[in-house]
């Protein structure tokens, strides 16, 4: 099973994974009033790591809709039922059993990056109020593993203070995607300090979230956007 995930997403037809950038585009600026920042800084070629935070529903597909080039994200294993998850996995989407160190869903991701593709993930591992006060290990993990450059991603505005979790901001709502100046941990002073692996990937781990946390209140400040004042209500959907 491992095996057929990861060549799948790893040969995902780039035609394919370009739909998401076709039709996300367009969408997403018609039904709202989107303003994205820094794809000129995304490497347009090599292994890449997105490290977006988490606010709300719209956040999965904003990041390989408006993202400079074919992303794989890694979504969480619910979503893939049915047609919505035939259609996951067409496009080279990953699932991911959050919470549980899944080596399924990250070997699958490292494949990609050793084949010289962009990974998305949101290390803080739910939706929240997005402000990257903790995050798991999985995105430093890739990044080291798969010699891959971490890019930092802000969403402000998709979700508004008091909305569920898994609810739709109002249509024309303003937002803000921002992605930052790539990170390559490989050569961060705090993760090459480390004497053994363990050790590396927690100094990694520790350089994702400060990168990430400081680009958000940072993307904060210059654009007037800020994060919701609470995690959000599970509302009708228990899984966010």
């Amino acid at each position: 099973m491992t095996d057929a995930v990861t060549v799948g997403a790893a040969q995902t037809p780039a035609w394919r994974a370009r739909i998401n950038m076709i039709v996300g585009w367009p969408l997403f600026h018609a039904l709202y009033r989107v303003h994205v920042v820094g794809r000129h800084r995304v490497p347009r070629t090599g292994p890449v790591v997105f490290v977006a935070n988490h606010v709300g529903f719209l956040d999965g597909p904003m990041l390989p809709g408006l993202a400079p080039r074919p992303t794989s994200v890694l979504v969480k294993r619910e979503m893939f039922k049915g047609l919505l998850g035939w259609f996951l996995t067409w496009i080279g989407h990953i699932p991911v059993t959050r919470n549980s160190g899944d080596r399924q869903a990250l070997t699958a991701a490292v494949a990609v990056l050793h084949a010289g593709g962009a990974v998305g993930i949101f290390p803080e591992g739910t939706r929240g109020r997005g402000d990257v006060a903790a995050v798991q290990q999985g995105a430093a993990w890739l990044a080291q593993q798969g010699g891959a450059q971490v890019v930092p991603v802000a969403f402000l505005g998709t979700r508004a203070t008091g909305a569920a979790k898994g609810s739709l901001p109002r249509l024309r709502t303003r937002m803000v995607v921002e992605f930052g100046n790539p990170v390559d941990l490989a050569t961060d002073p705090a993760v090459t300090a480390a004497t053994h692996g363990r050790q590396r990937l927690a100094a990694a781990t520790d350089v994702v979230r400060l990168t990430l946390s400081n680009h958000v209140r940072e993307s904060q400040e210059r654009h007037r956007v800020f994060l919701p004042e609470d995690d959000g209500w599970q509302g009708r959907d228990p899984q966010a």
